[in-house]
């Protein structure tokens, strides 16, 4: 998609399994590209908006919008759509999640086809093939793409990500170093800010791991 306005994260809280580092990835991704991110909790029905709120509260609290729906009761399906009115908008997340039926729910009448979740494997089964973008009644287009069960980050080096995990991003200036990978290093102020709770331990948690990975890949580029 050129020139979106916004990137809808659509996850579920069950079936499939929420995959919160896939989140992270995504916001990174948005992150970079400067592209305004919500996150849409689907199938609250089945856990409950509480239980919802537990799992992706870390999120809220660090500036991102997020939006608890179900395609299936209609809750949240209002607020959805005026997240989506007059932008371009591009819906992107797991197959299974239910992208297309909260499309089938925000604008009736799109026949978007859609299949339950594979109950032998509890994977998504993919039902979009393609990106497809939809005008919408009220204004605005939303593309519904094709479930995306892995995602990689390209064109970053590893010394860059913190600067796209925002709630680390600003904390970076007042670490010892310059160079801090707030992995060990002392007067770390990440670290510091990980162990007082103003940074999740999940989310600290996922820079390291996305960090790493980023390293080996660098490392096998010269090799």
């Amino acid at each position: 998609m050129a020139n979106p306005d916004q990137l809808v994260l659509v996850f579920a809280t069950r079936n499939p399994a929420t995959n919160l580092r896939k989140l992270d990835r995504f916001l990174v991704v948005a992150e970079v590209n400067e592209l305004t991110a919500v996150i849409c909790v689907n199938k609250i029905d089945l856990t409950g908006r509480e239980a919802a709120q537990r799992q992706f509260h870390i999120y809220e609290e660090i500036g991102y919008q997020v939006i608890y729906t179900s395609a299936v009761t209609g809750e949240g399906v209002a607020e959805l759509r005026a997240c989506l009115k007059d932008k371009i908008s591009v819906l992107a997340g797991s197959s299974g999640v239910g992208k297309s039926s909260l499309l089938n729910a925000v604008e009736p009448g799109l026949g978007l086809k859609v299949r339950e979740v594979s109950q032998a494997t509890g994977k998504g089964m993919h039902t979009t093939r393609n990106a497809e973008l939809f005008p919408l009644a009220e204004g605005g287009y939303v593309a519904d793409t094709p479930g995306i069960r892995a995602l990689a980050l390209y064109d970053l080096e590893p010394w860059e990500l913190d600067a796209y995990f925002r709630e680390i991003a600003p904390l970076v200036e007042n670490c010892q170093f310059s160079d801090c990978s707030h992995r060990h290093e002392p007067n770390c102020a990440v670290r510091a800010a990980v162990e007082d709770g103003r940074i999740a331990p999940e989310r600290y948690e996922s820079y390291l791991r996305l960090r790493e990975e980023h390293e080996m890949l660098d490392k096998s580029a010269y090799e």
